[in-house]
């Protein structure tokens, strides 16, 4: 409540000052013409210098535009407005959201792994840590140019305990000035032996403060943003099962099974096991036009990450790990990451072309507390050079590509091609081994290994077809790994790092398609189907068959009134080996003992908007309501049961 307050302080103070220079772009004099006007012709007399708000609405969502940080830097003037849409608003979770690409701990906020191998854009030194990238990733703040001040709370209360707000305040200081704050906080009670709302597994609290300002003659550019997210999550563990042996599948959806660290909520019994991730980024990136086709520009980013796992030793931590390499009664295992890095280039438009050639400067340490000292390469600096280019044929197409080369041999390039009937991506990389898998040690993990680079390759296209009601869309992606590192289950420290020595190479041919019938009904299936053609030192777990599928009728009704989508979503893997999850290290890893099984998870939805407001209703796993059993997204972590989940979002403009 005091950071809400503590907001509140804030955008009020921005709101006066900006009010202290007149009114605001946009506000005109009203004019009025008399009887005695018309007779004297042209003159007229000024009435009011206020808008009366209450009779007209000025200011919407067709006011209030944005942008991101690289339309901006690709000089394109494509400021968009507001986002009003409600298709797919039921879709709040971070899974669901991203196609149910990636696994989790069955709870919201929980690690996450993407099921389908996922390239790194960084082939420089990293931390190693991974499975939270996504909550910090996907909240980068947009850039606004208002009419007006602009206020979007917009907020989602999943059954059982699970929550994410976005509250949002944005508004210029002037036509050429603006400034604006995003939080964010997740709040996911715990799902294995639920007790009530308040006895949370997951609280995350990220916020930003982000500002953008042009000068008068449209020469100088700046962004500025900091931003920061404290994720912390109270391990269970999975759920714990007496006896494995005779234990069913049913088993893990008993609700009165418990977890091998039990989450308590008094605040005098600690929990047993905890992670932590804390990320603060200071950005800045500013332009200045030299001539029309050229800009010279500088990017700045501060980076701080720290990962911890905190846990005090007990029964319960001796019966989920098998060795201990601290022999402290708190074991207080601390990761950190510190970047410093600055980009400069020189950027411009040279007719339907793009270019950007640029060099760039970084600094890192690693940190790890239990270390001797520090691991080998644990301080240096990278200086790359690189180079991105975008050729536009029209509005809808466009060829882009990207080289950079670290000077020390690793190298990444990337190239995109977008049209209205093809789309294809290329990605090529020789990146450097994370920290945290060359050298680490904790309370139960310790290893020094001297990986190699990894190399990767990863092609995909899609073709797009549109004949009438149907839209229909194959594709196919094509992944080649070598020196591939990863985690593999280990019988003393529950997964270590190893190096496969030979290739992976992944094929998942695809087929997305929308089928429009009885003018407001679509049916949006969307089949990959997985081969491994080279999996050694088996490194990859990926099910064969992956499937979403929606079934939804579409309109508008009460004469405008109400524009809703109503259907089924429903979620399909095949069997197969998921990967398991070590709470200790953050890693996700291969293991070989425990069989996901097929299973379909259905969820019914509501969307809808009335006027500016939207809101959405969903009923998830409807076949657990009837069978009592649901799915495992990760060995020995059950799904959410089911339950009822409701969102609204509220706009605000003056």
């Amino acid at each position: 409540m005091r950071f809400l307050f503590f907001i509140w302080i804030v955008c009020a103070g921005v709101n006066a000052i900006a009010q202290e220079g007149g009114l605001p772009p946009g506000r005109r004099k009203v004019v009025q013409s008399t009887k005695n006007d018309s007779e004297k012709g042209v003159a007229k007399r000024t009435r009011s210098k206020i808008v009366n708000d209450s009779v007209k609405i000025i200011y919407g969502p067709k006011t209030t535009l944005s942008t991101t940080e690289k339309e901006i830097f690709e000089n394109k003037k494509n400021y968009v407005p507001l986002d009003t849409s409600i298709f797919n608003r039921h879709r709040w979770d971070f899974v669901q959201k991203n196609e149910n690409k990636y696994q989790d701990l069955g709870n919201v906020g929980t690690a996450l792994n993407p099921i389908f191998p996922l390239l790194s854009g960084m082939i420089g030194a990293t931390s190693g840590f991974k499975v939270y990238d996504l909550y910090y990733e996907s909240a980068e703040p947009r850039f606004y140019n208002t009419k007006s001040p602009f206020s979007r709370i917009n907020i989602m209360w999943g059954g059982r305990g699970r929550s994410i707000t976005h509250i949002e305040f944005t508004r210029n200081i002037n036509s050429r000035w603006n400034f604006g704050i995003n939080y964010r906080p997740v709040l996911s009670a715990a799902q294995i032996g639920y007790s009530g709302n308040k006895n949370y597994q997951v609280t995350s609290h990220y916020y930003d403060f982000y500002t953008s300002y042009e000068s008068k003659n449209s020469k100088y550019k700046l962004l500025l943003s900091y931003r920061r997210i404290r994720h912390h999550v109270k391990e269970n563990g999975g759920v714990f099962l007496q006896n494995d042996s005779i234990a069913t599948y049913k088993d893990y959806f008993d609700p009165n099974v418990g977890s091998y660290f039990a989450i308590s909520t008094s605040s005098t019994t600690p929990p047993a096991a905890t992670t932590d991730e804390l990320r603060k980024n200071v950005h800045l990136f500013h332009q200045y036009q030299l001539a029309k086709p050229a800009q010279l520009y500088h990017a700045l980013d501060v980076i701080s990450q720290v990962n911890t796992f905190h846990s005090v030793k007990g029964k319960e931590t001796t019966n989920y790990f098998s060795t201990s390499f601290i022999d402290t009664t708190v074991i207080n295992d601390v990761n950190t990451f510190q970047s410093v890095q600055n980009e400069v280039g020189l950027k411009g438009n040279a007719a339907f072309l793009f270019y950007d050639f640029y060099y760039k400067l970084r600094t890192y340490s690693n940190n790890t507390s239990n270390l001797q000292g520090q691991a080998p390469r644990a301080i240096g600096t990278e200086n790359y050079i690189g180079s991105r280019v975008t050729l536009k044929y029209d509005s809808l197409s466009y060829l882009s590509g990207q080289a950079e080369y670290l000077l020390d041999g690793h190298y990444k390039i990337e190239g995109a091609l977008r049209s209205p009937w093809l789309d294809a991506d290329l990605r090529s990389s020789l990146a450097k081994a994370g920290f945290m898998q060359q050298a680490y040690r904790g309370g139960f993990n310790v290893w020094s290994n001297n990986f190699t680079d990894v190399f990767s390759n990863q092609l995909s296209g899609r073709i797009k077809a549109k004949l009438g009601p149907l839209f229909i869309s194959p594709g196919f992606s094509y992944t080649a790994l070598h020196n591939y590192i990863y985690f593999h289950a280990d019988s003393s420290q529950k997964a270590i790092p190893m190096q496969s020595g030979g290739n992976q190479q992944i094929v998942s041919p695809e087929l997305k398609m929308e089928v429009r019938f009885f003018k407001r009904f679509h049916l949006r299936p969307h089949v990959i189907y997985t081969t491994l053609f080279n999996n050694d030192d088996h490194t990859v777990s990926i099910p064969a068959w992956f499937t979403n599928i929606q079934l939804s009728y579409e309109n508008i009704i009460f004469k405008g009134a109400l524009q809703l989508q109503v259907g089924f979503d429903t979620h399909y893997k095949s069997a197969y080996k998921a990967m398991g999850y070590a709470p200790a290290i953050q890693q996700y890893y291969i293991q070989d003992n425990f069989i996901n099984t097929p299973f379909w998870s259905t969820d019914f939805f509501l969307n809808g908007r009335i006027k500016r407001g939207r809101f959405f209703v969903k009923y998830v796993n409807l076949v657990q309501m009837f069978t009592g059993q649901g799915y495992l997204p990760t060995p020995y972590y059950p799904n959410v049961r089911s339950t009822v989940d409701f969102g609204f979002e509220l706009i605000l403009f003056d």
